[in-house]
């Protein structure tokens, strides 16, 4: 029987990936298996809880930083020890890096980004194509496949009272040929866009960046997060890239998002329709983000966003 194995350096992720993979065991018949890179320290009970059969630690010198380099190269003893015939990674930045590169040392068919996953006799996973405007589906026909899954694709499942096999894997790994000579931490604060119930969008309808502490007092008076689209992310740098929301950001699954100076152009709606509820403030009534939000409000921002403010205040 084949394995199915999981990795991600981030554990909320890898708890998504392994509840799945558990899902997919129903299906294939396959045991589910995870890597623990570095070093493990009691993470292995989590991964077991939540659906993994065997636990691969693997410690080695290379694996300081998790460079991708070292890191393919253990993933890909692993999965020969573990009899793995798929290994689901994350599509994080570093995800999307590491998946070619393991599928590469593995000789499997690969597809990142995905959107959804499931076994029709081969892997069959959706990703976003031509810019978002349309949804391809991949076919792996290779005997082995490596896919990253976009975070929060997968529903992270209750967890159980299980054990399980914790074995060492001793790994080899050389030492990767870019050496990194400073880390400094990124810019940003406030809670990661991922773990937010509410988040509030701004786009190109602020006309200056300090008119962002609109949005921002928005946010707080609620509890919630501030995004963006990508024109304020990238071309006008008023928020970090962390920030960004769609095709090119982040997806995500927030209680309430609103949208507020966003035309909403599939580019930037591919990353909101996991929301429960959709709310949008624009001065254009035939904007797009009206055709998918669930309550809207017509009107000039600089008008409604600190009538709103004063109003959730109370």
């Amino acid at each position: 029987m084949g394995t199915i194995l999981v990795y991600s350096e981030r554990d909320d992720l890898a708890y998504e990936l392994i509840s799945q993979a558990r899902r997919f065991q129903a299906v294939r018949g396959r045991s589910v298996a995870a890597a623990l890179l570095g070093d493990p320290g009691d993470r292995a009970a989590d991964f077991f809880a939540y659906g993994a059969d065997r636990v691969f630690a693997a410690n080695h010198p290379t694996l300081t930083g998790l460079r991708p380099e070292p890191v393919s190269a253990a993933l890909a003893q692993i999965a020969d020890s573990a009899n793995a015939d798929t290994v689901l990674v994350d599509s994080t930045r570093r995800g999307k890096e590491l998946a070619p590169r393991l599928a590469q040392k593995l000789g499997a068919g690969c597809v990142t980004d995905a959107v959804a996953v499931r076994w029709e006799n081969e892997w069959r996973a959706d990703r976003s194509a031509l810019g978002g405007n349309t949804v391809a589906t991949d076919r792996i026909v290779s005997p082995r496949a490596v896919i990253a899954v976009m975070p929060k694709v997968f529903e992270r499942g209750a967890k159980e009272a299980r054990s399980g096999e914790v074995a060492q894997a001793p790994v080899t790994a050389d030492a990767p040929p870019v050496r990194v000579v400073e880390t400094r931490p990124k810019g940003g604060a406030g809670t990661s866009l991922d773990d937010a119930e509410i988040v509030i969008g701004i786009g190109r309808g602020f006309a200056k960046q300090e008119d962002l502490a609109l949005a921002q007092a928005l946010a707080e008076a609620l509890g919630g997060e501030v995004g963006c689209s990508r024109t304020l992310a990238t071309d006008f740098h008023w928020l970090g890239e962390d920030r960004m929301i769609g095709l090119s950001g982040k997806r995500l699954k927030p209680r309430l998002y609103l949208a507020i100076g966003i035309s909403g152009q599939i580019q930037h709606t591919v990353g909101i329709t996991g929301a429960k509820l959709i709310a949008a403030i624009n001065s254009d009534k035939e904007a797009p983000i009206f055709e998918m939000a669930d309550y809207g409000i017509v009107g000039d921002l600089y008008q409604v966003v600190p009538a709103l403010t004063a109003k959730v205040r109370k």
